[in-house]
Parts: C-alpha cells; structure tokens; sequence
C-alpha cells in the first residue's frame, strides 16, 4: 500500500526539480508544494540527497520489473534513454549538481541489469566461465553507460540521439564477435 504523504514529497520535489535546479530546492520548498509540514518530509526522508536516492532507485526498480528480457544492445539503450527522458530537465538538474554521483551510481545499475539481461539472452545455453560473463557484461555496460554519459554532457540534445542510434547500428554483432571469441580462446 502506498504511502500518500511520501509519494506526494517526490512528485512534489519532481515537478520542482524541472523547473529549478536542485541547488535551488529547499525542504521548505518541498513541504510548501505539497502542503505538509517539516516534519512529514523528515519522517520519511533525512534529507534531500535521500529522497534523490530514492526516487531513482524507485525508477530503476520500475525499469526492472517491466523489461525482463532484453534482445538486442537498441533495446538496451532504449531501456536506459526512456529512464533518462522521463524528466528530462530534472535528470539534468540532478546530473549538474553536486549529487551528480547519486544518478550515475544508479545509472551505472541499470545499465548492469539491462546489460545483463541482454547478456543471459545472447549466451543463452552456450557454456561460458562466470569470468568470461562478468567480462562480457562488464564491456557492454561500460559501453552503455558511456553512450549515456556523453548524451548527458551534450544537454540530452535530441541530435545526438540519431547518432547514438547509427553508433548501435554500427556496433551490433560485437557482443556476438566477443561471445565468439571468448568461445574459441
């Protein structure tokens, strides 16, 4: 059963959030919008930093349950693309901030499980060492996780999204050549 104060704070904090940036953000602000007292935010928050943690890992939670199977690195981008567009201009706020290790801490997670997911598929019954796994995944994550990174340096900027989706087109079959390789070594 939901909370109803809790979840007022973060769509409260959220919608402040595209509007200013954290820096700009009280807990004053937060319990003005919603219209509770202090002391509410403090019983289910210590902080702003935690109510940050939160609704991220709320959000990765979300990406987790909806895509159990992943087949393909597009579909892998896709998945972490829409965590990030989902609040475009609060994403940007929390990555431009001093917080900025929380969303990537996050980020870094949900493109481990995406990765993953993708990972098991590609392998499927084919026996690998659990090393040869964490190596594979560990690449595409990394590659993920990068791809993502540079499209937040550039703003979100609907234009690199064509080239993020060229550089996928490019780069498909290299985890099937990795696979291969680490198969025939």
């Amino acid at each position: 059963m939901p909370n109803f104060t809790k979840e007022a704070i973060k769509t409260s904090f959220l919608k402040l959030l595209n509007e200013r940036p954290l820096n700009k953000i009280t807990v004053k602000d937060i319990v003005e919008d919603c219209g509770i007292n202090r002391n509410s935010f403090y019983y289910h928050f210590q902080n702003i930093p935690s109510l940050i943690e939160e609704i991220i890992a709320d959000e990765v939670d979300k990406i987790v349950k909806e895509y159990p199977y992943i087949q393909s690195l597009g579909e892998a981008f896709h998945v972490a693309s829409q965590f990030i567009l989902k609040n475009k201009r609060a994403i940007l706020h929390i990555y431009n901030s001093v917080n900025r290790d929380i969303f990537e801490h996050y980020l870094m997670n949900m493109c481990e499980y995406v990765v993953t997911t993708y990972a098991d598929t590609l392998i499927g019954e084919t026996k690998i060492s659990e090393q040869d796994r964490k190596i594979l995944i560990r690449y595409i994550k990394c590659s993920l996780f990068g791809i993502c990174i540079d499209w937040m340096d550039n703003r979100l900027n609907d234009d690199i999204v064509e080239d993020l989706h060229r550089f996928l087109k490019v780069s498909q079959g290299i985890p099937q050549i990795i696979l291969k390789q680490i198969l025939s070594s």
